[in-house]
C-alpha cells in the first residue's frame, strides 16, 4: 500500500475525538496527515471541544485539548492530496463561511478522491453545494442542512456510517470503528494482522 496524503481541514471548536483520532490512526497506519485551520500556520493550535451524550436534547460541550496544526493553511494545494477529512464539532460552522474551503472541498468532489465527514463536518459540505443527490450522514441537528442542500440525509444509529461513491460520513464520534474503517477502505489501506 502507498502512503496517501491526506488534507484535515480543522478549526477552533473542532470536536475533540472527531479530530485527534483520525489524525492519529491515519498516521498509525502510515498515511501522512496534513492539518491546516484557515488564517493559522504550521505550528499554531487550535483550541478542541469535547461533546458528549449525556442525556440532554443535545450534546453537552466541554474544553477539550489544544491541537496542533502541522500545515499552513495558505499554502496548500488540494490537487497535491489524495484525500479529505472533515471532522465535526462547532469549527464546521465558521470554516464554511471560508469561500477557499468551499473551493478545496468541490476539488476533492470534482476529482471523486475520497472525502470522511463526521458530526457537523456535513455544514460544509452542504455549504460547499456538493450534496446533491447524494446520501449523507451527520449530527442529527445538521439532517436539515443536508436535505436543504439536496442530499438524502442518512439517520442512521450514532455508532455507525455510511459509504456513498467517495463519501463516508457518520453522525458522531461514536462511530469512529465504522468511520474510520469504511474510510481506509475507500483510500484502498490493507490492514494485516
Amino acid at each position: 500500500m502507498a502512503a496517501k496524503s491526506i488534507l484535515m481541514l480543522v478549526g477552533d471548536y473542532a470536536e475533540d475525538y472527531e479530530t485527534m483520532v483520525p489524525f492519529q490512526a491515519l498516521l498509525a497506519v502510515g498515511h501522512q496527515v496534513h492539518a491546516v485551520c484557515p488564517g493559522k500556520k504550521s505550528g499554531e493550535q487550535v483550541k478542541t471541544a469535547i461533546h458528549d451524550f449525556e442525556g440532554a436534547q443535545t450534546y453537552s460541550e466541554k474544553p477539550g485539548h489544544n491541537f496542533s496544526l502541522n500545515a499552513t493553511f495558505d499554502e496548500i494545494k488540494p490537487e497535491h492530496f489524495d484525500a479529505l477529512v472533515i471532522p465535526g464539532g462547532r469549527a464546521p460552522e465558521y470554516l464554511r463561511l471560508n469561500a477557499r474551503v468551499l473551493d478545496v472541498v468541490r476539488h476533492f468532489f470534482a476529482a471523486n478522491k475520497p472525502v470522511a465527514a463526521v458530526c457537523h463536518g456535513a455544514q460544509i459540505l452542504a455549504a460547499a453545494g456538493v450534496l446533491q443527490g447524494r446520501q449523507c450522514s451527520a449530527y442529527p441537528a445538521c439532517g436539515p442542512e443536508v436535505t436543504a442542500a439536496g442530499g438524502h440525509y442518512a439517520d442512521i444509529p450514532v455508532d455507525a456510517a455510511v459509504t456513498e461513491g467517495n463519501l463516508v460520513s457518520a453522525p458522531a464520534w461514536p462511530a469512529h470503528p465504522a468511520w474510520i474503517a469504511q474510510f481506509l477502505k475507500l483510500l484502498g489501506t490493507q490492514i494485516s494482522l
